[in-house]
């Protein structure tokens, strides 16, 4: 009789109604306990906790009682079911890998990153997501087998409004708990955790919307006077060059390698009694390399993109989303590639194993004044030859040998690798390196990629040291942003000599160091460096020892080398860290100890408050640039603001041999400097994928002479 009552009453609209606003109130509970780290503590949070979904779930319901019609109306809101329990599980996909919530221009941005997320993100999926999609298959069988019928009974208009009005009570009323117990909870959103632990996913996604639409209107209404606050920090915060360091790579190419998802904790880490990078760790003890022990990674939800933003302009990503993503296409950038060539005639490329579209780096580059962009489709992207994330990096560097051979010297050149990157797999015939047993797959085989990754810069410096480029070339590398995140940390601490339950924020910020070396050769003062800093620095850091004069730019960071450089390293939370102390949401900790500082004194609280208003006016500022495109209104002294029409990636190899030949005798590439004959034998590598039979080398070789002898014939229609 139960089951007959619970039959009848299900379909009935109301019942359907209740239903689905039931099952997605239990789920996004669940969701809540199991997967975020919302912090709650105590009876009222998880009180505001149980009640905050239900507000917004009856308000976004509620639109399909105020259709008549019985079909319409139910597959409206089965339709709105389904796309709330999606932006759910997106979240949940999202906080595992960037303890945070999709924002709105991160969903909006997302078509940039997904080709290359979609196998990283089922990665991440666990066996309890099920519970996101196990209700929708119930209830579609439970219309299939007539167990609830459609009920062809319009609703009065006054109960749809009825619980419209009710749902808006009940969001003011959620409001009013949150603020109780979080005073300005909306006023104060540097931590997106108080605002889905109080109001709710839906909550949230709608007031990050508001918020979007807002900046958007101030952007359209910004005015150069809106500069001068920037301009007057900037000028003020600059620091003059080290006159003993100013111009020391004048004329040097420079080689960028980007080391994705590489933690400094790596160098010198012996794993099992094997060191992980031999390799990098001989670089980084080197005389000939400036190694900093003490620089941090400053990226925010761009991750790798805000990482390649503050080394291209010195310029923060943006608090919320990826600048790339969000504002990459229409913003006026000041970055490296155009600088250099501006100022010291060099030609500049990015190579990097997946499509241009991630990240949106197609047409980013081209606002930075990159003048070419090999990316996939200039490679062999064979399955064998690919990782989760593109290109594998033995291949990536073998293979742009000869794209980079042809490049006017000196040149820019970036290489991003890939395969060190989450979920951390190669195939077994890449590596015989053991992984760690943690128990947590990720932090095991962290440690595997990252030996690859090694691996590989080995075999590119051996290329440029046997081809004649190693001499005259600046070598920086870089660790973009953290590896193992702070919710694995305490599978890796004992790797680390410490416990997990002695683990604490000030170790989270710690671990937030990555590598950057500069390897100048022929250099004989370098080694390791012990001043603070972060990739912020980089830029003003790069030009000075090229001898470009950066006063004229609007830079955020600080030469490194400088007498006057700051040391206050700001990440993108308003966290910060110092030679002396790290500072984690107003909790002080002494570096030397680790130890929470829980009653400072007068003049140290006077310091932190001090170090902090910087920190917070930096980066609003920063926030500023980005919001409202203010570089569009400042043109530097004897810089010309990028023209992207000018570039265009479809033919890249075409446009090089083209201006090779239009040179002719006066081409500085390595291939003309080589007799017009490519360097890629003197590129060893022991890539399986590599290893060829004589007779497919002869072939190569074959096909490698016939387009070496055909491109310049016919490149000009193509580049056309």
């Amino acid at each position: 009789m139960f089951l007959s009552k619970a039959r009848n009453y299900l379909s009935t609209r109301w019942g359907f109604f209740s239903l689905l606003v039931f099952l997605f109130w239990l789920k996004t509970v669940l969701v809540y306990l199991i997967d975020f780290r919302l912090g709650v503590e105590g009876f009222y949070q998880y009180a505001v906790l149980l009640f905050n979904p239900i507000a917004t779930t009856l308000l976004f319901f509620s639109v399909s009682l105020y259709i008549k019609r019985p079909v319409p109306s139910y597959l409206i809101l089965f339709m709105i079911y389904i796309a709330n329990s999606a932006l759910l599980l997106f979240n949940v996909i999202y906080y595992r890998e960037f303890t945070d919530f999709m924002t709105i221009n991160v969903i909006f941005g997302y078509s940039s990153v997904s080709e290359g997320l979609s196998s990283s993100s089922f990665a991440l999926l666990k066996p309890q997501d099920f519970i996101m999609l196990i209700d929708i298959i119930f209830v579609v069988l439970a219309f299939a087998t007539r167990f609830i019928k459609f009920d062809k009974k319009p609703l009065p208009q006054r109960q749809a409004v009825a619980v419209s009005s009710f749902a808006l009570f009940l969001i003011f009323f959620n409001l009013t708990l949150g603020e109780i117990n979080r005073p300005q909870l909306l006023s104060r959103t540097f931590d997106r955790n108080y605002l889905v632990k109080y109001l709710g996913i839906d909550a949230f996604t709608f007031y990050d919307g508001v918020k979007t639409a807002k900046n958007n209107r101030v952007r359209s209404e910004a005015s150069s006077s809106d500069l001068n606050k920037v301009l007057n920090f900037t000028q003020k915060h600059y620091a003059k060059p080290n006159s003993q360091m100013y111009g020391i790579a004048k004329g040097k190419n420079i080689i960028v390698i980007h080391l994705e998802s590489f933690q400094q904790f790596l160098i010198n880490y012996r794993l099992n009694g094997k060191e992980v990078t031999p390799f990098l760790n001989s670089l980084y003890n080197d005389k000939s390399t400036y190694s900093f022990a003490n620089f941090f990674n400053q990226v925010g939800q761009g991750k790798t993109s805000d990482a390649e933003n503050m080394l291209e302009t010195s310029v923060y990503g943006l608090p919320q989303g990826s600048l790339f993503s969000a504002l990459g296409t229409d913003n006026t950038f000041q970055g490296a590639p155009a600088i250099l060539n501006q100022t010291e005639g060099y030609s500049s490329a990015v190579f990097h194993g997946n499509k241009g579209s991630f990240w949106n780096r197609n047409s980013v580059y081209k606002n930075l004044g990159y003048q070419y962009f090999f990316d996939s489709s200039y490679f062999n992207t064979d399955s064998n030859n690919l990782t989760e994330y593109g290109l594998k990096d033995k291949l990536l560097f073998h293979d742009s040998v000869k794209y980079l051979e042809r490049l006017q010297q000196p040149f820019y050149a970036k290489f991003i690798t890939v395969s060190n990157h989450f979920p951390y797999t190669i195939d077994k015939k890449n590596t015989d390196f053991k992984a760690a047993d943690t128990g947590d797959s990720s932090v095991d085989n962290y440690f595997v990629t990252a030996h690859y990754l090694d691996q590989s810069i080995k075999e590119f410096f051996d290329y440029l040291k046997k081809s004649g480029l190693y001499n005259n070339s600046m070598i920086v590398l870089y660790g973009d942003h953290y590896g193992i995140s702070n919710s694995r940390n305490l599978k890796l601490a004992s790797l680390l000599g410490k416990s997990s339950s002695t683990w604490t924020d000030f170790d989270n910020a710690q671990l937030q160091r990555v590598p950057f070396m500069i390897h100048i050769p022929g250099q004989k003062n370098g080694g390791i460096q012990q001043q603070y800093g972060g990739e912020i620095d980089v830029l003003p850091t790069l030009l000075h020892l090229v001898g470009v004069d950066t006063s004229s730019y609007i830079q955020f960071g600080t030469d490194l080398f400088s007498k006057q450089h700051d040391q206050v390293v700001a990440f993108r939370n308003e966290n910060f860290v110092t030679p002396n102390y790290t500072v984690v949401d107003g909790n002080i900790y002494d570096n030397k100890t680790g130890v929470q500082i829980t009653h400072p004194s007068t003049a140290l609280a006077n310091k932190i408050k001090s170090e902090s208003n910087k920190v917070n006016t930096e980066l609003s500022l920063s926030d500023s640039l980005n919001n409202k495109n203010l570089l569009r209104f400042y043109i530097p002294n004897g810089f010309t603001p990028v023209n992207p029409k000018n570039y265009n990636y479809k033919n890249d190899f075409g446009q090089i041999t083209q201006l090779q030949k239009q040179l002719g005798t006066s081409s500085t590439s390595l291939w003309s400097r080589n007799g017009n004959k490519t360097t890629i034998d003197d590129y060893n590598s022991d890539a399986p994928e590599l290893n060829t039979t004589d007779s497919d080398k002869e072939n190569q070789s074959s096909a490698s002479s016939s387009i070496n002898a055909s491109s310049s014939s016919s490149v000009s229609s193509d580049a056309n």
